[in-house]
């Protein structure tokens, strides 16, 4: 066979897929398969080359994704937006080669879309003249409008105040761009040529994403290469059933956790809950008992589409029960998964079902707790062997006008640390975002009027526990120039809980001029903030919670966090209740203390700890009802 034969004469290897059985030649499986990973590989890296955003091109706060002409997502390293709005209100029969679709309107998107600056665009991918799988590409923009820059206005109470809605539109028609839709979008921007050359760079990456596997369909074939489809989401859908589900004993659990404010309101618990109720073949996934929608802008529409985003979304959670961490990172997310996650939603008018034009765009505060209501309700079903909590998405920037008047905005996804696992201490500093970063200082302060005095771990900040939680971030950036700070953060009075024993983690804070004449502590929600010139931006991002019995981690390991700086003595002493003397332990002593600490405690301890703030908006409670198991 030659290495590249024409597209004329398709090549089907000697026992290649029929779709009509359903049989799929290893070999041509195993090729298709990694076409896919290739080709999304290959999209993601065009748009970091070619886009010009620092959210988009250094944060890479953006993926790709690959479905068939089914809508069914096949690639499964990153979750994405959803080919269903495009395919509603364009029929694949009128599509044409060239064609790039466009939408970030949240109420028109099946759920795909959380918030209006996430942009996305989409392209068929053809094959014998018919429409036969998508590419797709969508990301978090600097700024589509609306009343604050960055389009996330922390007090918005409306849709209307966060930005440009744009319902799906046919953006590029057969290769021509249609120049009045852009022109539209980008005069809405406060930063328009980054958008128009973003959004250039999405579209020409999905459009040669699109041409890759038009090459992959004129190789094989096409019955070939869809048998192939259906053989990767039938893998996994019974992967997971037997090596994930088979973990959680059958019968109902149920958990929850809050959201602590909206921005418009005083701080209370925002209760996102999960009765997940397990059969022999499914989970059932049921959000009764999830408040009523907020004013403010945590709101997020999950139900479109029977939740097909958020079974996606959610479902690398179950990850964790795999054997061992190796084949837990082997295992993809793909629309194998959908088949066994049935979900339950409230009636309109919930944090999950908001009604228009309630607004989303700090959305995060749901679909990133929902993560740990799902991680929390299995602890309890599986004893534990889950990770405790994290908090690894959260917004902050300054802007104003550089020294020759010329507006700039600087915002990052800085990421915080990840929980503690019955098996190893949490990670440092993770995004949840696969490849996104924090912004690298050099380039920082190249184009933008401040310096970044401080960047590294926020010591004692991960939760207490046998195993540790993650640390997060402590940044110092100190103007140059008189500005304003942004901010859009959970976890500011709410801590990332520890697990069976483990303690949780420190919350998210920023101060504001620390030790200076004019100190303060921000909330977690902030658009304007004024900062002078030579004040310091100090921010700390939030640690993971601790896995297990902080007084039974190994005194070795506790010496150690105090001699990379991950520890302090203090919280060696009072956390641990390791004695160090010149960093060393004190056997005897540390014997003496964590007797007399693990004397000291309560009768009751519940499975989840929680931290001080939770005290503070559950009108003094310090545990929830249900956190006992």
């Amino acid at each position: 066979m030659p290495a590249n034969p024409p597209a004329s004469a398709p090549v089907v290897l000697p026992g290649a897929a029929r779709s009509s059985v359903g049989h799929v030649d290893p070999v041509v499986l195993e090729i298709v398969e990694g076409t896919l990973a290739s080709v999304e590989m290959e999209v993601e890296t065009a748009i970091a080359r070619t886009s010009r955003s620092p959210m988009i091109r250094d944060a890479h706060d953006f993926r790709a994704g690959i479905h068939d002409r089914r809508l069914r997502k096949l690639t499964g390293r990153s979750y994405s937006a959803l080919v269903h709005p495009v395919a509603r209100d364009f029929p694949l029969e009128t599509m044409r080669p060239g064609d790039v679709f466009f939408h970030n309107d949240v109420y028109e998107s099946e759920g795909g879309i959380g918030h209006l600056p996430d942009l996305c665009v989409t392209v068929p991918v053809f094959a014998d003249g018919e429409v036969v799988a998508f590419v797709q590409a969508f990301g978090h923009h600097d700024d589509i409008g609306g009343c604050c820059p960055g389009s996330m206005p922390s007090g918005a109470t409306s849709v209307y105040e966060e930005g440009l809605m744009v319902p799906p539109i046919k953006l590029w028609d057969q290769g021509v761009p249609n120049q009045a839709a852009l022109r539209i979008m980008t005069r809405n921007s406060r930063m328009p040529d980054s958008l128009a050359a973003d959004l250039d760079a999405e579209c020409s990456a999905c459009l040669m994403g699109s041409r890759r596997l038009t090459e992959l369909f004129e190789r094989y074939g096409r019955a070939t290469v869809e048998a192939c489809f259906d053989a990767i989401l039938d893998k996994t859908t019974e992967t997971y059933r037997r090596e994930i589900l088979s973990k959680i004993p059958d019968g109902e659990y149920v958990w929850e956790d809050y959201a602590e404010h909206d921005g418009v309101d005083e701080p209370r618990l925002h209760t996102q809950r999960i009765t997940l109720t397990k059969t022999p073949d499914k989970i059932v996934i049921d959000f009764t008992g999830t408040s009523p929608q907020a004013k403010g802008p945590i709101n997020h529409c999950g139900d479109y589409a029977d939740g097909n985003f958020l079974k996606k979304w959610l479902a690398p959670i179950l990850r964790n029960l795999a054997d061992t961490p190796e084949r837990m990172a082997e295992l993809d997310v793909n629309e194998g998964v959908v088949p066994l996650i049935e979900m339950k939603f409230p009636e309109k008018g919930t944090l999950l079902t908001p009604i228009f034009p309630a607004p989303t765009n700090a959305r995060t505060f749901v679909i990133l707790r929902l993560l740990g209501v799902l991680a929390g309700v299995l602890a309890k079903a599986v004893d534990g062997r889950m990770p405790a909590d994290q908090e690894t998405i959260r917004y902050t920037g300054v802007y104003g006008h550089d020294e020759d008047g010329r507006s700039y905005l600087m915002r990052e996804v800085l990421g915080g640390g990840s929980g503690g696992r019955y098996y190893a201490d949490g990670e440092d500093t993770i995004h949840v975002v696969p490849d996104s970063r924090n912004l690298p200082t050099e380039f920082t302060e190249s184009r933008f009027p401040f310096l970044v005095e401080r960047l590294g771990l926020a010591v004692d900040s991960g939760g207490p526990g046998r195993f540790r939680g993650g640390l997060g971030y402590e940044k110092h950036i100190r103007m140059l120039r008189d500005a304003s700070f942004m901010s859009i953060a959970d976890r500011s009075i709410l801590a990332c809980w520890g697990v069976k024993g483990g303690k949780a983690g420190r919350p998210f804070q920023v101060v504001i001029d620390p030790g200076g004449p004019n100190e303060r502590e921000m909330d977690g929600l902030v658009d304007d903030e004024p900062v002078r010139a030579g004040e310091v931006i100090r921010i700390r991002t939030t640690g993971g919670g601790g896995w297990g019995d902080p007084l039974e981690r190994d005194i070795a390991l506790v010496e150690r966090d105090v001699l990379w700086g991950k520890v302090s003595e203090a919280g060696a002493r009072d956390d641990y209740g390791v004695v160090l003397a010149d960093g060393v332990a004190d056997h005897g002593a540390t014997a003496a203390l964590r007797a007399e600490l693990r004397a000291a405690r309560p009768d009751v301890e519940p499975f989840f700890d929680r931290g001080p703030g939770y005290a503070r908006l559950s009108g003094g409670a310090s545990y929830a009802d249900v956190d006992l198991l």
